[in-house]
């Protein structure tokens, strides 16, 4: 159900679409000095992922590689393949998500960043990659109430609403019901218990208007959206760690993963946060701005160009 997973029905074709696509990407050169090497990053085919993909590059560039990059390649169907076969070298991918396509669906992924990524490297290992250390910010399934709701309620974690969701009703996409970090987790783990359950979409726009017009309390909703501000949503605290580790990873090429590369995704990855995303997301998405400037504000108020 999360939106990190790909659509499930791109063909073999896409991928011979690949050099294509890839033709029509940019690239950054580094400091002006001797290349280190140049690297290949690439991003899935939505905004966030390619200020991910600016943010690896930028800060690659800065510190001395050349940079291809190869933004919106499509979804993983034909981004890993791509890395596969050495098209590219580097993407942003998400722990639980990059897991269960390697696996096949295999259903092994947890809310353990680190334990998911070690099982994740379990397989890429055997394709030549490796992913790096996960990164604290976290784009995966969420869920939100309205402000007027939480404090109403008092409302900061999952476990708050246990009390009181037999007063509230709760919507969702379709998969929900049977999906085991939706309703069944809700309900194993958390002991929730909705007064009804709404058949929405997943975190689109009836989601957004039933929240709206009060039909509903809580929602699915994912949790670097760019409108959750906006919106007026408060996301609730996953506090039982119930909602799988979608935690932002570097997905990198053994070929090209020295020791200074991985320190210098590992440096990014180690300081961006949830609201990070989000606020990015925002600039590009809401205001409209370029992937690479709000990377590269980012990096400099950060001081990674220091």
């Amino acid at each position: 159900m999360n939106r990190r997973l790909g659509a499930g029905w791109l063909t073999a074709a896409a991928v011979v679409l690949l050099t294509v696509v890839a033709a029509c990407g940019s690239s950054g050169g580094g400091t002006g000095t001797a290349s280190k090497g140049t690297v290949t990053v690439a991003g899935f085919n939505f905004p966030e992922s390619s200020i991910l993909a600016e943010l690896y590059g930028e800060a690659l560039a800065h510190d001395g590689y050349s940079v291809n990059y190869k933004l919106n390649l499509g979804t993983r169907k034909v981004v890993a393949p791509a890395l596969q076969s050495g098209q590219i070298d580097i993407y942003p991918g998400y722990a639980a998500s990059e897991l269960e396509y390697y696996n096949n669906g295999a259903g092994e992924a947890t809310a353990d960043p680190a334990a998911t990524t070690a099982k994740l490297n379990t397989y890429l290992a055997k394709l030549n990659a490796e992913a790096l250390t996960p990164s604290q910010a976290f784009d995966g399934n969420a869920y939100a109430v309205t402000k007027a709701t939480a404090d109403k309620y008092n409302l900061k974690t999952l476990s708050d609403l246990t009390p009181i969701a037999g007063q509230l009703v709760f919507g969702a996409g379709p998969e929900c019901p049977t999906y085991k970090f939706c309703l069944p987790g809700l309900s194993s783990v958390y002991g929730l218990h909705f007064k009804q359950t709404l058949t929405l979409d997943t975190d689109g726009p009836a989601t957004r208007a039933a929240f709206k017009n009060g039909s509903i309390q809580v929602g699915l909703v994912f949790s670097s959206d760019a409108d959750l501000n906006a919106l007026g949503l408060v996301v609730l605290q996953d506090d039982k760690h119930m909602i799988a580790a979608d935690n932002v990873v570097p997905v990198v090429r053994t070929a090209i993963a020295t020791d200074e590369v991985k320190k210098v995704l590992n440096n990014i990855d180690a300081n961006l946060t949830t609201a990070d995303l989000v606020t990015m997301n925002g600039q590009v998405e809401l205001l409209h701005q370029d992937a690479d400037a709000v990377a590269s504000a980012y990096l400099q108020q950060h001081n990674y160009f220091a």
